[in-house]
């Protein structure tokens, strides 16, 4: 049967590696395609489902999407052909239990792609090697640089690179084109700080299925591994379980006769039934009465888990929230923070008083550009200049920043899932940043009681 997410058990992954995998690219690259076929062929899908897909995906015209069809749920995705949230889907191999974050490549959508992404332990880059697909990607306002920029910053270290299409007729599974591809992608990777001897390229087409899971006989050129292969050579990342507990919160759902139960991935720590945890900004403090993962009560989250909890009543909680142990480190609010960013692309110049939307873990909070402190070296991080008058695109520079209302972030080095953010202004990806220092505010105690309420927080 199809190991779809609720239905995938604790049991089932054993002593299998567990790995999140975010698929990246320009638009129309193939990742959907890809990824879908992926599932297909690891046993994520049975064939019946397929057919049914295929059926739906020929009625309305677009046949040639059967396998996206399979990560795009939402109707009116299907139907304009563009993935917008980023779905979880699963699918395994001998070695690996692998969760798939298809991260969607529209322009407006990078938002959600550093949600995403930040969930991410790998990154899947594919590029569109066709004659024109390929150079629109790589190209200036290509979102494959971008991409590719983003999981390095937000700490995506491993990366495999599927140089797609390789049976379009612009291509014919010519090792030159390969080796093209190859120079170009490789020449940015390194650009941004990839080391190219760990990543590996690989000639597919993830509409044929050629040199996903087994090799295709048209590339007898080419002498590495599958894409699954690849993929199964991946370390996944030590998963931060002796760190104090951090849970950002995805969503807040009031469920009756049960109560209140927030949703989010546990980033840190361990959560257990019976915790007394804190929610910060507003510092309500209460106690989970049970966890839950893929439908089922377990007695313990461990860093990686997408869980619900249910806790004790508590007033005003929302997305963006974080989770904490009472008695360990518990998570505070900012009153501002030191940040090392990278100005990706803006029209203008970035000055003092510059308040764009910052999006750190689950968060969006417009935040202020206080103090541009100095311009540093993007590798090294060696100052390079001393408070500059502005910033412009491709400087990276620390920065005081001051949120505008209430927020949760964490020193990089403590905590990387909260101490990475993007930084957004016009619905354009302006830059990313690693927060390098917090300034906390001191709580003021707040206990759930009937009589005393938690003061409401601004949405």
């Amino acid at each position: 049967p199809p190991l779809l997410f609720s239905e995938l058990k604790k049991l089932s992954m054993g002593d299998k590696q567990h790995l999140n995998l975010v698929v990246i690219g320009h638009i129309d690259c193939g990742k959907s395609t890809t990824t879908g076929h992926l599932i297909h062929k690891c046993g994520g899908i049975d064939d019946a489902s397929m057919e049914k897909f295929e059926q739906e995906a020929a009625e309305i015209g677009k046949g040639s999407f059967k396998f996206a069809w399979v990560l795009d749920k939402l109707k009116t995705e299907r139907e304009r052909g563009i993935t917008i949230d980023t779905a979880l889907w699963r699918f395994e191999t001998e070695k690996t239990v692998y969760t798939i974050i298809d991260a969607p490549g529209h322009r407006d959508f990078i938002k959600n792609m550093i949600t995403g992404t930040s969930q991410a332990d790998a990154a899947l880059l594919v590029v569109d090697s066709t004659t024109g697909g390929f150079e629109a990607g790589i190209g200036q306002i290509g979102q494959t640089r971008e991409h590719a920029l983003l999981a390095y910053t937000l700490g995506v270290k491993s990366l495999v690179v599927a140089a797609n299409k390789f049976d379009d007729k612009t291509v014919k599974y010519a090792e030159s084109r390969f080796e093209e591809v190859k120079k170009e992608v490789g020449n940015y990777l390194v650009k941004v700080g990839y080391n190219l001897a760990k990543v590996p390229f690989i000639p597919i087409s993830g509409w044929t299925g050629e040199n996903l899971t087994e090799r295709s006989p048209n590339m007898e050129w080419y002498k590495g591994p599958t894409l699954i292969e690849a993929l199964d050579e991946i370390t996944p990342p030590k998963r931060l379980l002796d760190k104090p507990l951090r849970v950002p919160l995805q969503d807040v759902y009031k469920i009756g006769g049960i109560g209140t139960v927030p949703v989010g991935r546990v980033e840190s720590g361990i959560l257990k039934p019976g915790d007394k945890v804190t929610f910060a900004p507003t510092n309500a403090t209460t106690e989970v009465k049970s966890v839950e993962l893929h439908h089922e009560c377990v007695e313990e989250a461990r860093p990686g888990d997408v869980v619900g909890f249910n806790v004790k009543s508590v007033k005003d909680l929302a997305r963006g929230h974080v989770c904490s142990h009472s008695s360990n480190d518990p998570a505070r609010e900012a009153a501002n923070f030191t940040s090392q960013v990278i100005i990706l692309n803006h029209p203008g110049e970035i000055k003092n008083g510059y308040s764009p939307i910052i999006d750190c873990h689950t968060t969006h909070v417009s935040c202020k550009f206080t103090q541009i402190k100095a311009k540093v070296d993007r590798k090294t991080g060696n100052e390079l200049e001393a408070e500059p008058s502005s910033l412009k695109p491709g400087d990276a520079a620390l920065v005081l920043m001051t949120p505008a209302k209430a927020m949760v972030v964490e020193a990089f080095a403590d905590y990387p899932p909260l101490g990475r953010f993007a930084i957004r202004d016009n619905r354009q990806t302006v830059g990313i940043g690693v927060v390098k220092s917090v300034t906390k505010k001191e709580p003021v105690a707040k206990v759930s009681r009937k009589k005393k309420e938690a003061t409401p927080m601004d949405e």
